[in-house]
């Protein structure tokens, strides 16, 4: 192969197979996805944030408010060291999600209480939080009808 064979080639896209639910979204995962879910007292919601390792979640700042609204932001770092080499890489091809920083913002389906929540940060790159729904307290007084 002589130089410019290399060349022409390097210009190439890899061929990248996707299978199962991978093969039903895009080639890069999206940062940002979420999923809402609902239950008599509370909300449970999980956003996606891949390129964010576990130990960088503490980077990562979800503030809830009491209307229901929910923003996180935070900042995925880019590494261009492998844990195993010295060496460092220039990307050549990056479908992962670039470094820098991020925000995302969304509403949940009605008031919270923002002290009760209880934020995990799981090993797949996914913020999950269950919020309490806020009580409203009853109009009457609470007293039985006579």
């Amino acid at each position: 192969m002589d130089g410019q064979d290399f060349a022409d080639r390097s210009q190439l896209k890899p061929a990248v197979v996707l299978t199962g639910t991978a093969k039903e979204g895009s080639a890069a995962p999206p940062i940002g996805l979420v999923d809402i879910g609902v239950s008599d007292g509370a909300y449970l919601f999980r956003v996606a944030l891949p390129g964010v390792r576990k130990d960088q979640s503490a980077k990562v700042k979800c503030e809830i408010q009491r209307d229901g609204k929910v923003h996180i932001e935070g900042v995925i770092t880019g590494v261009g060291v492998p844990k195993e080499s010295s060496a460092v890489f220039q990307m050549k091809v990056q479908q992962l999600c670039p470094p820098g920083p991020f925000s995302i913002s969304f509403n949940l389906p009605g008031p919270v209480d923002p002290r009760l929540s209880s934020p995990t940060f799981r090993p797949d790159g996914i913020l999950e939080v269950v919020v309490m729904k806020r009580r409203t307290p009853p109009t009457d007084g609470g007293l039985p009808p006579q």
